[in-house]
This record gives C-alpha cells, sequence and structure tokens, in this order.
C-alpha cells in the first residue's frame, strides 16, 4: 500500500460512490485539509470522534511521511493520563483534553500505524502496523471468501482494528464502505441491497439484531462475528434465523481475523472458529512446546503476513506470537477456541474454564451480561466468583446457582455471584479488566 497507490484508490473510491453517504468533494477537502497540516517525520495522533474526518485524517496521514497512532474519542481522564507517558505527538487530529506529554521515543518509524490495544488489562500500548501488514489481511480475506471486491458495512468503532480493516478491505478492493454507529443502527436498519456485502458484529450486537431485525441480516455473504466468545443459545438463534455467520478469532496484533469458519460450515453445525486463513500459520503447543495432536488443548504459536511490528513504546518485532490464548484443532482441521490462559483458573487443584460458565448463564437467558473470574482464596487457591448484570430484577444468586447445579460439576460452579448493572466493556465488546477487578475488590471488601 503505496502513497502514490493509496491517493489512487482514494480517488477512485470517490469516483464510484464507494464511500456510501458521503459527498465526494466535500470528503476530498477534508483530507486536503487534514494533509495541510502534516510534515515529514512528524508524529501523529488521531482521536476525531466523526467518522467521516477520522476517514479524512487517516487518508491524509497515510499519504504523507508520518507515524500515525489511532486515539479512542471517548478515552476518559485516566485513559488519557496514561497515553502521555507513551506518546509525544507534534500534530493532534480531534478534541483532545489538555495534556503534559512524556513520551520517550519522540520519532517512531514514519511507516507506522499504531492501533491501541491492550486496554483491558490496564497497560495502554500500541500494536505497530504498516502498509503492508493491513494489506497483507485484506489479500487473505479476498481469497478466503473468493471475493474481488469487498463491500462492508461498519458499525464498529473506527479506531479499532475491527472498524478499521472493515474500511481497508473496501477501500484495497473497490468495494462499498457504509459506516453506521451501532447507536444508529439500533433505531432502526438502512434499507437498501446488501445481498454480498459484509458486516462484522460483537455477540451482544448479533443478539438485539436477531431480537429485533433477524430478516435485515439475511441477505449479507457474511455476518463475521468476534470480539468474545458467542453462548450456545445464540448461535442456535443465528442458525435457526439462517444468518450466513461466520464466527472468527483474531486480535489487534494479527490486523483482525486470522481463523473463520465460513457461513456453509457453521449452517451445517460445525462448531469453532473455522480454518486458518492463507496468510497464517497457527501452531498449539504444550507446555514443554511440542505440537499438540488434533484435539488436545495447548497454547497457540501464530505466525502471519499480517503479524505486527512489535508493541510502541517500540519493542522488537516477533517472528512467532503467543496471544495467550488455550485452543485445539479437531480432526478436520477446524480451530477451537477455550479462552485467555491466564483465565484458566485452579481451584481446589482443578482447572475451570471461565469461558464454559459464561456461555452456560448466557445461555439460561436470566443474565444480559457475565464474566467469570477467580479470586484468591487461603482454601481454594482461587475462588470461582461471577459477576453478573441480571436480565430482570427478580433474577437472584440463588435461582443461578441452581440453573448450574445440573449443568457442571462442583468444583465449576461459582462461590460468590456480584450483581453489576452494566459490566464494563469498549464499544467492540472487549472487557475492560483492570475496572472490573477493583470493583469485585471493593464489594469483597464491603461484605
Amino acid at each position: 500500500m503505496e502513497r502514490e497507490t493509496l491517493s489512487a484508490l482514494v480517488t477512485d473510491l470517490l469516483a464510484q460512490g464507494g464511500l456510501v453517504g458521503a459527498d465526494p468533494l466535500a470528503f476530498q477537502t477534508r483530507i486536503d485539509h487534514y494533509g495541510q497540516r502534516l510534515k515529514a517525520g512528524q508524529q501523529v495522533l488521531l482521536a476525531e470522534a466523526d467518522p467521516l474526518n477520522f476517514l479524512a485524517g487517516f487518508l491524509a496521514a497515510r499519504q504523507a511521511p508520518v507515524s500515525l497512532f489511532l486515539g479512542n474519542p471517548a478515552w476518559q481522564q485516566q485513559e488519557w493520563q496514561a497515553l502521555t507517558s507513551v506518546l509525544r505527538p507534534d500534530v493532534i487530529f480531534g478534541n483532545v483534553p489538555p495534556l503534559t506529554w512524556q513520551g520517550l521515543i519522540p520519532n517512531p518509524s514514519p511507516s507506522w500505524i499504531g492501533i491501541p490495544t491492550g486496554g483491558s488489562s490496564g497497560r495502554l500500548r500500541f500494536a505497530c502496523h504498516t502498509g503492508q501488514t493491513l494489506q497483507a489481511a485484506v489479500e487473505a480475506f479476498q481469497a478466503y471468501f473468493s471475493v474481488n471486491r469487498v463491500h462492508s458495512l461498519c458499525c464498529l468503532p473506527l479506531y479499532h482494528v475491527s472498524g478499521l480493516m472493515q474500511f481497508l478491505r473496501s477501500l484495497l478492493t473497490g468495494g462499498q464502505f457504509y459506516y453506521l454507529n451501532y447507536a444508529q443502527l439500533k433505531q432502526g436498519p438502512p434499507t437498501g441491497d446488501f445481498h454480498g456485502w459484509f458486516i462484522s458484529l460483537v455477540p451482544t450486537q448479533l443478539q438485539y439484531l436477531l431480537s429485533h431485525h433477524p430478516h435485515w441480516l439475511q441477505p449479507f455473504q457474511a455476518v463475521l462475528l468476534g470480539g468474545g466468545p458467542a453462548w450456545p443459545s445464540l448461535l442456535t438463534a443465528a442458525r435457526q434465523a439462517q444468518i450466513n455467520l461466520a464466527p472468527t478469532y483474531g486480535m489487534t496484533e494479527t490486523a483482525a481475523q486470522i481463523a473463520t469458519l465460513k457461513p456453509k460450515a457453521f449452517a451445517q453445525g460445525q462448531e469453532g472458529v473455522g480454518r486458518i486463513l492463507p496468510h497464517a500459520q497457527v501452531a498449539i503447543v504444550d507446555d514443554q512446546g511440542q505440537a499438540c495432536e488434533p484435539g488436545q488443548v495447548g497454547s497457540l504459536q501464530i505466525q502471519a503476513q499480517s503479524l505486527f511490528h512489535g508493541y510502541y513504546p517500540p519493542r522488537e518485532r516477533p517472528t512467532v506470537f503467543n496471544p495467550g490464548d488455550l485452543g485445539y484443532f479437531d480432526p478436520q482441521g477446524q480451530l477451537h477456541i477455550l479462552g485467555r490462559q491466564g483465565r484458566c483458573l485452579i481451584t481446589g487443584g482443578e482447572k475451570v474454564f471461565p469461558q464454559e460458565i459464561e456461555a452456560l448463564l448466557l445461555s439460561s437467558g436470566k443474565v444480559k451480561d457475565v464474566v467469570v473470574l477467580g479470586w484468591p482464596d487461603a482454601h481454594w487457591g482461587e475462588q470461582v466468583i461471577a459477576v453478573y448484570s441480571p436480565g430482570s430484577a427478580t433474577v437472584t444468586p440463588t435461582e443461578l446457582r441452581r440453573y448450574l447445579k445440573p449443568l457442571l460439576s462442583a468444583h465449576k460452579c461459582p462461590k460468590q455471584w456480584l450483581a453489576m448493572p452494566e459490566i464494563p466493556r469498549s464499544p467492540a465488546g472487549k472487557l475492560n479488566y483492570s475496572v472490573l477487578q477493583a470493583w469485585v475488590a471493593k464489594q469483597l471488601a464491603q461484605a
């Protein structure tokens, strides 16, 4: 994705009306406006809340020899303050509170595109990509789905890899791109013919749309589902509604998906997140680093043409990336993800995978959201705790215990239940673990 090529792609996008809802001349004027503020070698922070301004700023920065870092315009004081120790931007696009920037490395590579990640762990950092890594991800998507042009309807944040890649798939393949934030989508889906289009959703978004607008989803060539584990009843509802669902696995460090279960396989009842896309290789290894047999659970190791160049502040680019996830390949070569390695709990000497418990509780319809976590315990080593948002005011811990008892071994059933009005998640569905952990600590201290 050279600068000259990108400029031609933008010209084609606007000439063909590929940016749905944007006036081509006005949008090009926006790009020029941002571009006039840039000089070679600068560090640019892009935190525009308006999606068209965000895209114009992104395209202007990508056509200039500057390093670009994407910011979340909805960050609050703590997140912005954490950012000051990481960056020292020369130019800021967007409304950012007054800050004293203390970043130690003011001159990163002019080819970098820093995408924020790690907020859920409380350690904000940027995964550094280049035009080449992002283009590799787009080309792999094209090949996997056997499409020439990728038409995308995006309702996920553009500063997040899941939203940004939807735009780049359309831009780099000459497809159409339609941005509609999720709040607008909930008010009523847009009319139009979306046969052959792609849309990406997180599980809670899919649940809402299946409940209110299932027929609207049916024409999409694929409804890509990521951002967190989906519970069995949600997948069953998608099959019954004849949605072309495509559960995916990916992350910021790999420029979004590296594995996807194709809609036809999903409709036939296959589980997991499908096969590995052609630009990536995934190995499952045991604790000694030896390759696991099919069906054997181990840690994922990823190599990919779309693999990031390391984190900023600068770290050496990994040749093999360990995301900290546990999974296995079935005999047919389909990848199955069990959850985070760090989230595998050991209670009373027994392993517990929180995702299994969360899926059952979400399937019950008794909770809107739930997170199962371990907490230090002198007797059990770790105590299993469930933090849940009740589905109704009458739901009680006793009712939830009663529901789980015949379904799970005793050691997997949470020992404590904490009701939380809304579990802290990003718009892309990612859990803010540090906020949740602080809240749990406070609740337990008051108990």
